[in-house]
């Protein structure tokens, strides 16, 4: 009966130290900036780009599962490959404002991780101002 006892208690402990080495491990993302304003642009050169940079602050590779835009008129580019621990990635936001009304606007970028911080939400804003033609 003891060495039962013995063999479980052993195999709790073993079970937890093995759960706890793995949470430890775990990729975070950090970015340098999470809004960003394009200011004013005109109606006839509508296209309008960022980058926002990011830092992979946790122990284990990031990994950029989605960036999904609140509108077809923001399109996000990111790195798709891994970004080891302390390294930097770029996602870079591209707005069309072809065919959009002339005036303000503010958009959001859902971007899902496999890291501690599972969701960010980045936004871009800016107004475009009517043709002078």
């Amino acid at each position: 009966m003891k060495k039962v006892l013995a063999f479980t208690l052993l195999c709790f402990v073993m079970l937890t130290t093995a759960f706890a080495q793995n949470a430890a491990k775990q990729a975070d993302i950090k970015f340098d900036k999470t809004s960003h304003n394009f200011g004013t642009f005109s109606e006839d050169d509508p296209v309008v780009t960022c980058v926002f940079k990011f830092t992979n602050t946790g122990t284990a590779p990031l990994i950029i599962h989605q960036a999904v835009p609140s509108c077809g008129c923001t399109v996000p580019t990111y790195t798709k490959e891994p970004i080891k621990p302390g390294e930097s990635g770029k996602l870079e936001i591209r707005y069309n404002g072809a065919g959009k009304f002339p005036g303000h606007f503010k958009k959001s970028i859902t971007v899902r991780t496999n890291g501690k911080t599972k969701m960010v939400r980045l936004y871009v804003e800016g107004t475009m101002e009517a043709s002078k033609k």
